[in-house]
C-alpha cells in the first residue's frame, strides 16, 4: 500500500504514525504530507526518515490509501481531489460525517457497510467512538430509548496549544492561550464552539453521530461537555434508558464479550475507568455500571479512552486494515499485502 498521512505533524498525525508502525500496516511507500509551513520538515518512521510533503505532491502521487487528520476546511478541499485520483480517505475532521452520502464507520460496528465505491471515509468524533462502542452491544439488546451523556475531556482534543496552555499554568508560566479561561484546576463547559441552540458542536455530534454509526433515529441522545485538565483520556458518564429491562450481570457479560472493551468494574477493589489508566491504550474502559434508581429499564456507566488512539488515530488505522483485508482498495495485490 501506498499511503499517506495528511496532516503528519500534528498531534493526532504524530500518533497515526505511531498507530501504524505499532500495528505493522503494511505500507509499501509511506507519504507524510502537512501544511505549506511544514513541507520539507523531517519526520522518522520505522528508523526512516521522511520529508514533509505538500497536499498537491500528495494528490499526484495518487496514494491507495490517504488518512487525514488536518481540519474540516483542509478535508472539504482536499478529500474530493484525492478521491477523483483513486484514493481512498478516512477523514478524521467532522466534515463529512453527517453527509448523507459519506459512511461513518467504528470497524467494530459497521465496517461492513463500506465498498470499494466509499472513497470517502468518516472517521466519527473522538467522544462518539468510546461512547457507541459500549452502548452498541446494548442496544441490540434491550434497545435504547434515552441516552444522557456528560463528557470530561482532555486537552488534547483541542490540540498542541491547549496541552502546552495547561503545562504552562501549572509551572506558573505566563504564555499563550488555547481557552478564554485558566484550564488548570479548572472545569470549562465549553467544547468546540456554541451553537444557536446553546449547544456546543462537541455536544451536537455525540446528539447526532451515534444514530447514523448505529442507522436508528429510534432513540436520543443529549449531551454536556466539558474540558477538564488531564493531558490523554476522554472520560464521559452515560445514563442510558431501554425500551426492555437489563439484567446487570448480564450487561457485564455483553460488555466484556465485546471487542474492544474491558470491563473495570469493582467497587470492593476501587477498580473503574480512569484517564491516566486508559492513556497510551487502544481500549474503550467502562466500569461504575449500576442500575438507575429513580426510573425503570435505566442504566449508569462511566466509559473512558484514550482519545488520540481508539478516539482518532487508531479507529482510521482499523478502517484501513479493513479496506485492505477485504480488497476494497485499488492496489490491493498479494505483494502489496504481505
Amino acid at each position: 500500500m501506498k499511503v499517506a498521512v495528511v496532516g503528519a505533524t500534528g498531534m493526532v498525525g504524530e500518533v497515526m504514525l505511531k498507530v501504524l508502525e505499532e500495528r505493522n500496516f503494511p505500507i509499501s511507500e509511506l507519504l507524510l504530507v502537512a501544511s505549506e509551513r511544514s513541507v520539507g520538515k523531517k519526520l522518522v518512521y520505522k528508523n526512516e526518515e521522511h520529508t514533509v510533503i505538500g497536499l498537491a505532491d500528495a494528490v499526484a502521487a495518487q496514494p491507495d490509501i490517504a488518512i487525514f487528520s488536518a481540519g474540516g476546511d483542509t478535508s472539504l478541499e482536499w478529500a474530493p481531489k484525492f478521491a477523483e485520483a483513486g484514493t481512498t480517505v478516512i477523514d478524521n475532521s467532522s466534515a463529512w460525517r453527517m453527509d448523507p452520502t459519506k459512511k461513518l464507520v467504528v470497524p467494530e460496528i459497521n465496517a461492513s457497510e463500506l465498498t470499494a465505491e466509499d472513497k470517502i471515509i468518516a472517521n466519527p468524533n473522538c467522544s462518539t467512538i468510546q461512547m457507541v462502542l459500549a452502548l452498541d452491544p446494548l442496544h441490540k439488546k434491550y434497545q435504547m430509548k434515552r441516552v444522557v451523556v456528560s463528557t470530561y475531556q482532555s486537552v488534547s482534543g483541542t490540540g498542541v496549544k491547549a496541552v502546552e496552555q495547561m503545562e504552562n499554568e501549572a509551572a506558573g508560566i505566563e504564555g499563550e492561550m488555547a481557552y478564554p479561561y485558566p484550564i488548570n484546576r479548572n472545569a470549562l463547559p465549553h467544547c468546540d464552539v456554541f451553537l444557536e441552540n446553546g449547544y456546543t458542536k462537541e455536544e451536537m455530534k455525540l446528539a447526532r453521530e451515534p444514530q447514523k454509526i448505529l442507522d436508528d433515529r429510534t432513540f436520543s441522545v443529549t449531551a454536556t461537555a466539558v474540558r477538564i485538565p488531564t493531558a490523554g483520556g476522554h472520560s464521559e458518564s452515560v445514563n442510558v434508558e431501554f425500551h426492555n429491562d437489563f439484567d446487570l450481570a448480564e450487561v457485564r457479560k455483553l460488555l466484556s464479550e465485546t471487542p474492544g472493551i474491558v470491563v473495570q468494574d469493582n467497587p470492593d477493589t476501587n477498580t473503574y475507568p480512569m484517564p491516566v489508566f486508559a492513556n497510551g491504550k487502544d481500549d474503550v474502559f467502562v466500569g461504575r455500571i449500576r442500575r438507575d434508581e429513580t426510573q425503570p429499564n435505566t442504566l449508569n456507566m462511566w466509559i473512558v479512552a484514550d482519545n488520540l488512539r481508539k478516539g482518532a488515530a487508531t479507529n482510521a488505522v482499523q478502517i484501513a486494515e479493513y479496506l485492505v483485508e477485504n480488497n476494497l482498495v485499488s492496489n490491493n495485490t498479494p505483494e502489496a499485502i504481505s
